[in-house]
C-alpha cells in the first residue's frame, strides 16, 4: 500500500512539472515571437592590407527587424586592440543603427580576424560580426 501511495505521488509530481514546463514554453515562444531581431547589412568586413601601426574603422549597419525595441547591453571584441561602440538608446522596431568598430594594428602582424560579440535583448542574446584583414610589417632599410 505504501509503494502504491508513493508511486501516485511521483506520478502527480511529474504531471505537475510537465504542465509547468508547457506553460513556460508557451510564454517563452510568445516572448521570442515579439523579441527584437538584429539584422546586419554585413557580418564580415575585410579591410585588406594595412601597415603595422595603422588603424581601421568600420561601421556595421544593422536594422531591428523584430517587433519590440532593441537594447544592446554590451559589445566586446576578442582583444583590446579592437574597440566597438554601440547605440546606448533603444533602437525601435524597423529602425536602424550602427556599431562602430576601430582596430588598432600596433604590435600586430599577419592575418587578423577580430570577432565582435554583441549582447542584447534579442533571441539568441548574442550576435557576432568580424573585422578581417592583414597587417603588413614595413621593411626596414
Amino acid at each position: 500500500m505504501k509503494k502504491v501511495f508513493l508511486a501516485l505521488i511521483a506520478i502527480g509530481m511529474l504531471a505537475a512539472c510537465h504542465q509547468s514546463n508547457n506553460s513556460t514554453s508557451s510564454a517563452t515562444s510568445t516572448n521570442v515571437a515579439n523579441a527584437p531581431v538584429i539584422k546586419f547589412t554585413e557580418e564580415k568586413f575585410d579591410f585588406g592590407k594595412i601597415k603595422q601601426g595603422d588603424s581601421v574603422m568600420h561601421n556595421f549597419n544593422f536594422t531591428n527587424t523584430g517587433k519590440s525595441p532593441l537594447i544592446i547591453t554590451d559589445a566586446v571584441a576578442t582583444c583590446g586592440c579592437t574597440k566597438p561602440e554601440w547605440p546606448k538608446a533603444p533602437v525601435q522596431a524597423g529602425e536602424s543603427g550602427v556599431i562602430k568598430v576601430t582596430f588598432h594594428s600596433a604590435a600586430k602582424q599577419g592575418l587578423q580576424d577580430k570577432m565582435i560579440t554583441i549582447t542584447g535583448n534579442t533571441n539568441p542574446a548574442q550576435s557576432m560580426v568580424h573585422l578581417v584583414g592583414e597587417v603588413i610589417v614595413p621593411k626596414t632599410k
